[in-house]
C-alpha cells in the first residue's frame, strides 16, 4: 500500500477562476499520472482535502465560495476540475515528459485531420515532426492538443502546407452540468459563451472536422446525454 507524502513533499495545483485562485496540496507522482490521464481517481491523490485561496498560507475556501465558482460544495468535485482545467507544479522531468507526450499527440492530430493542399494527401507524421523542430514551435505541456492546433498550424504553414477543415457547433448545457462541461469546452476552441438566467450555458465552438466524435463524447458523457448541439454554417 502506497503512503502519501507529507506536507512537506506536496506540490501546488492552481485554478483562476472567476478572478479567484483556488488551490490543491497534491502527491507530484499521483498528479503527473492523474494529468496524463494514467490515474482516473483521486484515492491519495489530495495530501490535504481542502481547497485553498493560498496553500502556502494556508488560507482556505469557505464552502460558499466553491458553490458560487464551481455550482457545488464537494471537495473532490472541486478538485477533479482544478486538475483538470488548472496547473500543476511538476518536476523538471515530469514536465519533460508532459510536453513530448502532448507533441506527439499534436502530431498525430495533424497527420490525421490535415493534408497538402497540393496533393490532397496527408502529411506523414515525422515530416511534421521536423517541420515544428524548424518552425521552433512552442508546445504548452498543460493545454490540450486540440486548444493548441490553431497556433500551432500558423507557425507550420510557413514551412508546411497544410489544409485543415473546420465546424462551428453551438451547444446547450443544462445548468447542473454547466460549470463541469464549460472547462472541457474551452478545450476545443470556444468561441462564444452566453450564460442563461436559469444557470444554463450555451456555447459556441469551432473546430477540425474530425475532431466531432470526440467533442460530442465526452460532452453527452458530461451532461449523461442531455446536451442539445447544433453544427452551424
Amino acid at each position: 500500500m502506497k503512503l502519501m507524502v507529507g506536507l512537506e513533499g506536496a506540490i501546488v495545483a492552481r485554478l483562476e477562476f472567476h478572478g479567484e485562485k483556488f488551490e490543491l496540496l497534491v502527491d507530484p507522482n499521483l498528479a503527473y499520472l492523474y494529468k496524463t490521464g494514467k490515474k482516473n481517481d483521486l484515492n491519495n491523490l489530495l495530501v490535504a482535502e481542502e481547497i485553498f485561496k493560498d496553500a502556502k498560507k494556508g488560507e482556505r475556501h469557505k464552502a460558499a465560495d466553491l458553490k458560487k465558482a464551481f455550482g457545488t460544495e464537494d471537495i473532490f468535485a472541486v478538485a477533479e476540475q482544478i486538475l483538470k482545467r488548472g496547473e500543476i507544479q511538476l518536476t523538471t522531468e515530469q514536465k519533460r515528459q508532459l510536453l513530448e507526450e502532448k507533441r506527439k499527440k499534436i502530431v498525430a492530430i495533424l497527420a490525421r485531420e490535415c493534408v497538402d493542399p497540393r496533393t490532397g494527401a496527408p502529411h506523414p507524421p515525422q515530416r511534421i515532426e521536423k517541420a515544428m523542430e524548424e518552425a521552433r514551435v512552442k508546445v504548452d505541456a498543460f493545454k490540450s492538443a486540440e486548444a493548441q492546433l490553431t497556433d500551432v498550424i500558423a507557425e507550420l504553414r510557413l514551412l508546411l502546407p497544410l489544409k485543415f477543415e473546420k465546424v462551428r457547433i453551438a451547444a446547450r448545457i443544462p445548468a447542473e452540468f454547466a460549470p463541469k462541461a464549460f472547462g472541457m469546452v474551452k478545450e476545443f476552441g470556444l468561441q462564444k459563451e452566453e450564460w442563461q438566467t436559469d444557470g444554463s450555458l450555451i456555447v459556441v465552438v469551432e473546430i477540425p472536422a474530425g475532431m466531432q466524435p470526440d467533442f460530442y463524447d465526452r460532452l453527452n458523457k458530461l451532461t449523461s446525454g442531455r446536451v442539445e448541439t447544433k453544427i452551424l454554417k
